[in-house]
């Protein structure tokens, strides 16, 4: 098998900018995620059942149904409804937003559940109310403990991200099978985008470990 350099070469610019989007969907997608994730971990351990079941049914269909399919049900139905014209990058973001959501609750839930009920008890007997103790007793520590999960969520989601070629959004995998259409080859741009992949999932997983060493230290 002859490798073709001069194929990666010609599209190394587009595998960068696609590269470059795929990191800026991915952590669109997990900011915009764990602010919705926070709400709706909260909202599943809401005691009164009636309230706590909307949460429950969203966390249930977007782990339990396949992310391509909700790319496609955003981007060719939700999508139309709120554009005239919908945006791929949008409906990308859009979709890994409130997929990894649905995770990220369960991941915030897991780590407020794993403290000690002592101390919030110790802060409401302080004079704090239950928002108080929220923001400066239980997150501040949940949080510490939630790291690698969220890490992996991350990468999950770098990696997840690779679907919105399926709809034309411009990302790395895009740009792969783009080479792929114009060359007829295969090994040389399909190995470009599993390596940069595998760059930027390895960059992450080191700096993850890196903040979880600093914050066990201090």
């Amino acid at each position: 098998m002859d490798f073709r350099l001069e194929i990666v070469v010609e599209y190394f610019p587009f595998f960068l900018k696609g590269a470059a989007l795929t990191v800026g969907v991915s952590l669109a997608g997990i900011f915009i995620g764990m602010v919705l994730g926070l709400f709706i971990g909260l909202g599943k351990m809401i005691k009164f059942w009636p309230l706590r079941l909307p949460f429950i049914w969203y966390i249930n269909f977007f782990r339990g149904t396949p992310l391509l399919v909700q790319l496609f049900l955003i981007h060719f139905a939700v999508m139309n409804l709120i554009l005239e014209q919908p945006n791929t990058i949008a409906s990308l973001v859009v979709t890994l937003s409130l997929n990894s959501a649905a995770y990220v609750a369960e991941i915030f839930r897991a780590g407020i559940k794993s403290l000690d009920k002592g101390q919030a008890e110790a802060a409401h007997s302080l004079g704090m109310n239950k928002f108080q103790v929220m923001r400066y007793v239980v997150l501040p520590q949940a949080f510490k403990r939630m790291i690698p999960p969220l890490g992996n969520e991350f990468i999950v989601l770098l990696k997840d991200s690779s679907l919105g070629a399926i709809i034309a959004a411009p990302e790395l995998l895009y740009w792969g099978r783009a080479a792929v259409g114009q060359h007829y080859r295969v090994w040389e741009p399909y190995l470009t985008v599993a390596f940069i992949y595998l760059i930027l999932t390895l960059s992450l997983t080191y700096l993850l470990n890196y903040i979880e060493r600093r914050l066990d230290t201090e």
